[in-house]
């Protein structure tokens, strides 16, 4: 009788260890997926892309002297194809990917009115336009637009990107690239860009 006693004791003892063993398991694997659920980066429906042109270079050419800091160093024509509805406001952002440096910001445009399709020459280096956009400061540490100015070598690339927002960013002027970018995150409605190219052969 003793004997069955603890053979039940026995068993009973490892149906215990089992499910406990089974619960830890359990716990363990959910918590392991929602650790994965919370370190896995949230990613945006790719949006419809806009139209993004300029009359003074095509998609891929140079960009004039005229629009670099061997020339004027006014910031070039743009003109872009009309936005989804919903759009609030646009931002602009050019940068160059080939800096020694890594990238570099020329220019921060951004509360663009939502009726804008295209921007002149030769903006004003001010904090606000007289659209009611502002300016951003770039990687020179000013103010509105300063143009290519690559050291002697292969030609950079310089990568206008148009973001179309279903909200102001509400920034103050002077703003930099990250602050810019945490604003457009998760508002954009629809991109466009551009891309030219710039190349100087020796530092003038």
């Amino acid at each position: 009788m003793e004997r069955r006693r603890e053979r039940i004791r026995v068993h009973l003892y490892s149906v215990w260890l089992r499910l406990l063993l089974t619960g830890a398991l359990v716990g363990m694997t959910l918590g392991l997926a929602c650790t994965s659920a919370e370190l896995r980066p949230t990613t945006l429906s790719p949006a419809p892309s806009l139209r993004l042109t300029s009359s003074a270079f095509a998609p891929g050419g140079p960009i004039p002297t005229d629009y670099t800091c061997d020339g004027a160093d006014r910031s070039p024509p743009l003109s872009w194809s009309d936005p989804p509805a919903g759009t609030v406001a646009f931002v602009l952002v050019v940068e160059d990917p080939d800096a020694p440096s890594g990238l570099f910001t020329h220019w921060l445009l951004y509360d663009l009115p939502a009726g804008t399709r295209s921007l002149p020459p030769g903006l004003p280096t001010a904090e606000s336009l007289a659209n009611g956009a502002r300016q951003g400061r770039n990687d020179f540490g000013t103010l509105g637009y300063r143009g290519p100015c690559p050291p002697p070598g292969p030609p950079h690339r310089y990568a206008f990107r148009l973001y179309a927002l279903d909200r102001l960013t509400g920034l103050p002027p002077g703003a930099q690239r990250a602050a810019v970018l945490r604003a457009v995150e998760g508002h954009v409605l629809a991109t466009g860009e551009l891309v030219g190219t710039y190349r100087r052969e020796s530092a003038r």
